[in-house]
């Protein structure tokens, strides 16, 4: 019998699938019919900071701050009545999934400063939440601000986070740190419990007709997979944090690379979002028929097979790789 079985900061999982957050949690019918494929837990959709201070005065100040000189500037934000559920709603509704299913949620905070938003992370703990996903998507654009204080911003918030609950915290990451290894080990003595690698960012385009800057937001593909696959590899036994892949995870061999990489769990959407919930009862078959082909009784037998510290050439994952993949050209 093959073991798919898991565990995933502090939390025993039935297999390594995990929808990540997306607008599949937002109907509590989708959410059992995740499970019914066999989703083994569910991140939910983010709650963002802006949700929850957007009546503030200062939120108010930036979003107005700079629209006397661009007439355009109020338009990138959404209208905030239409947009926002309201953080009230969204507790409720992970209470409602919490009863739905029998499978982990995960809340999940979207923000970047600290202050009394903060205070939701308690409020998603005590909604029932099993653990909490804290989504930290910033760009820095600012010159004068510096690598060492965007980090240290990141930490603190971490930090601050930590001491208001006692479920997990797990931090879901860009990949744009100058030392990723550093940061992972300065987050896990913040108190973070894994990390979500990685958090793929908004990408504007430019309308070459009417020279304007718009969405343009894409579901991700496999090819999007070596990234984190590759940090993760690197990561595994020199941080101690578990690691959620995510990003690229579209079909059974995704999985597998995950997993011997390092990973606790993958996590998928786009290919939900494309396929249907369905498709996930397909990949936990396909993982099994591959597991028993190549003679794996369990995930925890895989788990870390290809991560730097467990090939025989650990350099593949350096700058030697690279000349040797510009050689072979």
């Amino acid at each position: 019998m093959i073991d798919l079985t898991t565990s995933y900061m502090g939390l025993e999982l039935k297999n390594p699938l995990v929808v990540s957050a997306s607008p599949l949690s937002k109907k509590l019918d989708l959410v059992r019919r995740l499970e019914d494929n066999g989703a083994a837990a569910i991140v939910m959709y983010s709650l963002f900071e802006e949700q929850i201070t957007h009546e503030s005065r200062e939120l108010d100040h930036y979003l107005h701050l700079g629209s006397e000189a661009s007439a355009e500037a109020l338009t990138y934000f959404p209208d905030m009545d239409t947009y926002n559920i309201g953080p009230e709603s969204y507790l409720e509704h992970i209470s409602a999934a919490k009863r739905a299913v029998d499978i982990p949620i995960i809340g999940s905070l979207n923000g970047i400063s600290t202050g009394g938003w903060i205070e939701y992370a308690q409020k998603i703990e005590d909604a029932g939440a099993d653990a909490l996903e804290l989504n930290i998507y910033y760009i820095a654009t600012d010159p004068d601000l510096s690598s060492a204080e965007l980090e240290e911003a990141y930490t603190r918030l971490v930090r601050d986070i930590r001491a208001e609950i006692r479920i997990s915290v797990a931090v879901k990451l860009s990949p744009f740190f100058t030392a990723m290894p550093h940061m992972a080990r300065r987050l896990a003595g913040a108190g973070a419990d894994a990390l979500v690698l990685f958090n793929r960012f908004y990408q504007p385009d430019f309308d070459l007709e009417t020279l304007e800057v718009v969405p343009n937001l894409r579901l991700s593909s496999s090819d999007e997979l070596r990234l984190p696959l590759r940090w993760i590899a690197i990561l595994y036994g020199r941080v101690n944090l578990d690691f959620a892949l995510t990003s690229g995870v579209h079909n059974a061999e995704d999985v597998l690379k995950a997993m011997m990489a390092g990973a606790n769990v993958a996590m998928l959407a786009s290919e939900l979002i494309a396929r249907g919930p369905q498709r996930l009862t397909a990949i936990l078959r396909d993982l099994r028929e591959w597991m028993e082909a190549y003679e794996y009784a369990s995930i925890s037998q895989m788990r870390g097979s290809m991560s730097q510290r467990a090939v025989a050439e650990p350099a593949a994952f350096e700058r030697a790789n690279y000349m040797k993949a510009l050689s072979s050209l």
